[in-house]
């Protein structure tokens, strides 16, 4: 026979924490003058202030997006931004004028001219996105330690383009899981600190969810009215699935978005559009009228005479509004599908096991803006 000697009784087991909700806390009115004010300021700067609005947007949304009680930080400067997209520029404007002449040059192959341009760009708006990804995490810190990211810009390029060959001869069906596949590659190289990311979200998860939205979607494409209704929710279950897929070490993200979260945002965006459209149209139909009455002609000779064509008054007042009416357009955008579909995105958030990222270990160097300037020159950027 044997027995164990008796110890002193052992503490019982800790439950684990409670899944952490991710909060927002910024002040609509503010981000609305934040952008309105950003707005004028490219109007006077000729697009320029872009940078330095782009810089303090996202250091709004991260300063007020808490995860346990803590904010990000977004260490990003507009000059960085600034200097990125003139180096992209130095780049890529030499490559459009050689490219040019050479169609001059081969004016015979023209119908075919365009193809390996739009290839090369693909590749590299690939390339760009990757880049200005890490761009955007070396400038993200969090309790003090910095997210940055690994791997091959070009690696990453070449993988998506071989998928995007695949979605086009599949006509969409695809899509899963190339998105799923370059979320892993891109996962597998972000870190917050020495905690590696992982991607646990598959392509058929995605297409189980929005099988319908690959039905309905050739119906979309005909029907302006039910574009909306689709495009919103085909984005709804995309953030939940790739939110809900998103690890680092063992912390992971999940998330409860429903599929028609975001529909009334499209819509009013839509609205806007509409509206602004129809003051745009009075402005020019008032600037016609105005300048023809100038000249002392009437509306019909005005136009009749092509007097409109060289009227430099009148290219002016265009040229203004016109500015006006996108500057205008980019507020609303900004403010629906930027401040709003993230604090949406952010409320359906969970996180588990927040713990797991307590004792980490600071690693990582900061990444240059290239990457981001040549997203913005190729206008393929995220936010």
């Amino acid at each position: 026979m044997s027995w164990t000697p008796l110890g002193p009784p052992q503490p019982p087991p800790q439950p684990a924490p409670p899944p952490m909700p991710v909060a927002f806390s910024g002040n609509r009115k503010e981000f609305f003058r934040l952008v309105a004010r950003g707005a004028g300021l490219e109007l006077v700067t000729v697009g320029f202030y872009r940078f330095w609005l782009t810089t303090d947007i996202r250091r709004h949304l991260w300063s007020n997006s808490q995860i346990d009680g803590d904010a990000p930080e977004y260490t990003g400067r507009g000059k960085e931004l600034l200097i990125g997209f003139l180096v992209a520029l130095a780049i890529l404007v030499p490559i459009y004028l050689g490219y040019f002449l050479i169609g001059i040059e081969a004016e015979h192959f023209k119908a075919f001219a365009s193809l390996p341009l739009v290839a090369f760009f693909y590749l590299f708006g690939q390339f760009a996105i990757y880049r200005a990804r890490r761009y955007r995490l070396t400038r993200t810190v969090w309790r003090g330690v910095r997210f940055w990211m690994s791997g091959s810009g070009w690696v990453y390029a070449l993988k998506a383009s071989l998928w995007g060959v695949l979605v086009v001869i599949t006509l969409g069906l695809a899509l899963p899981w190339r998105e799923a596949a370059l979320e892993r590659y891109k996962m597998r190289h972000s870190y917050y600190g020495d905690l590696q990311g992982s991607f646990d979200g598959r392509g058929w998860e995605f297409f189980a969810r929005g099988w319908w939205l690959w039905v309905l979607m050739p119906f979309a494409l005909y029907s302006t009215i039910f574009a909306p209704f689709a495009y919103a929710a085909f984005k709804a279950v995309e953030w939940r699935w790739w939110l809900s897929g998103i690890r680092f070490g063992d912390v992971r993200l999940e998330s409860t978005l429903r599929r028609g979260a975001l529909i009334g945002l499209y819509w009013k965006v839509i609205g806007w559009v509409v509206l602004l459209g129809t003051v745009f149209a009075a402005y020019l139909a008032l600037c016609t009228l105005l300048v023809a009455s100038m000249d002392g002609s009437s509306i019909a000779d005005f136009f009749r005479t092509e007097a409109f064509a060289k009227s430099i008054p009148l290219i002016v007042l265009l040229g203004i509004g016109y500015l006006a009416f996108a500057l205008a357009l980019n507020v609303v955008l900004r403010v629906y599908l930027m401040r709003d579909l993230w604090v949406r995105v952010l409320s359906s958030t969970i996180v588990h096991n927040i713990q797991a990222a307590a004792n980490v270990t600071a690693r990582g160097e900061l990444a240059n803006a290239l990457g981001e300037g040549f997203a913005d020159g190729l206008d393929v950027g995220g936010f």
